[in-house]
């Protein structure tokens, strides 16, 4: 059950269940998939009946939903129904080494596309692969794997792996990097001054090493050596960049449209974004007004958009790398002991991450 037409966008919705309203808005937008935040998270029941009334809705048993689960401030998912994973810094300091660092991110990972893809979840908007640098405003902070490039893309790497062997695409985020930033893109447009090749040197490093996989989603930061005058998501130069220096061939997503980094209607934000050369933006909120808005602003997806999107979920493994899912839960929280308290920062909450 495919659709013919599907539209560039990703929707969010109001609650635990669809309403009419919305059901009658998305059978007509055909979006190309969905996004789940806290505010449509009760049970696992709840959770699964909720996806299949969204792919429902638009006539495709297999279409995308996503949500932001990384663990410490960023995690719809959590208790009582779910384990409370560690913030992405956590897993260095308990590990001790790189190596053993490692193979908890991939165990981690490996656990939440277990819990994803039982409530009918297929991506996760992982991993962060920003590296901060002193004195950038802690919007990222502990949800970075470590404090330089190498190990930013070692465990980036390993927690990408995880979610593909579950069966749940990984979507790497925010390119061509969000460490820098000094404002939270949620309120403000931050602006970076760095030269190119210091960015290349340091913010990029880690995207170039994860190039190959299947989805990003671009940073609204407005880097004055790319194009001093847009943020990436709506930067042809920035995102020639992202494919060409970057060499990443994946889909491109935006980040939210409703950020406040980003001005003018939300009509406006879309179609800049994809003419840009985002393959499909996001909008987060489940704001009906908004997004028959968002919707004027978007066109169907086609071209090498569609070629990338289809390419995407062909990644998505049918029969998952085999887990106990138990004793996966038990050794990964007994090495993670004291852990998944850790996380430290301003709260990403409902806002998308």
């Amino acid at each position: 059950m495919h659709r013919s037409v599907t539209s560039a966008a990703i929707y969010g919705c109001s609650g635990h269940r669809l309403t009419d309203d919305e059901r009658a808005f998305f059978a007509e937008a055909r979006p190309w998939g969905f996004i789940l935040f806290r505010r449509n998270i009760d049970t696992p029941e709840q959770v699964r009946a909720l996806t299949d009334e969204l792919r429902a809705a638009i006539g495709d048993a297999d279409a995308p939903i996503l949500i932001d689960q990384e663990g410490g401030r960023v995690q719809r998912m959590g208790p009582p129904h779910w384990p409370k994973y560690p913030p992405a810094s956590a897993y260095l300091e308990a590990a001790g080494d790189i190596d053993a660092a490692r193979e908890l991110v991939r165990l981690g990972a490996r656990l939440m596309a277990h819990d994803l893809r039982e409530v009918g979840i297929n991506i996760d908007l992982l991993p962060v692969l920003d590296v901060p640098v002193p004195g950038a405003h802690d919007i990222i902070g502990d949800r970075a794997y470590g404090r330089d490039p190498q190990t930013v893309a070692l465990l980036g790497r390993a927690a990408a792996e995880g979610l593909l062997a579950g069966g749940v695409l990984p979507c790497v985020k925010h390119m061509p990097g969000h460490g820098r930033a000094f404002a939270d893109t949620h309120k403000d447009l931050p602006t970076v001054h760095a030269d190119l090749e210091t960015l290349d040197a340091w913010d990029f490093a880690p995207f170039k090493a994860l190039s190959d996989m299947p989805i990003g989603m671009t940073a609204h930061i407005v880097f004055t050596a790319i194009d001093a005058k847009r943020p990436a998501t709506q930067s042809k130069k920035a995102i020639r960049l992202i494919r060409e220096r970057l060499g990443f061939g994946g889909l491109l997503l935006s980040d939210d449209l409703v950020m406040n980094a980003l001005s003018g209607s939300l009509t406006q934000r879309a179609h800049k974004a994809l003419k840009a050369g985002c393959d499909v933006v996001i909008h987060w909120n489940g704001d009906m007004d908004e997004m028959r808005q968002v919707a004027e602003g978007v066109g169907p997806l086609k071209g090498g958009a569609l070629r990338r999107a289809e390419a995407a979920m062909a990644r998505i493994v049918r029969v998952p790398e085999p887990l106990d899912p138990v004793a996966g839960h038990e050794r990964f929280f007994r090495a993670m002991a004291g852990k998944t308290d850790a996380a430290k920062g301003p709260d990403v909450g409902e806002a998308q991450a």
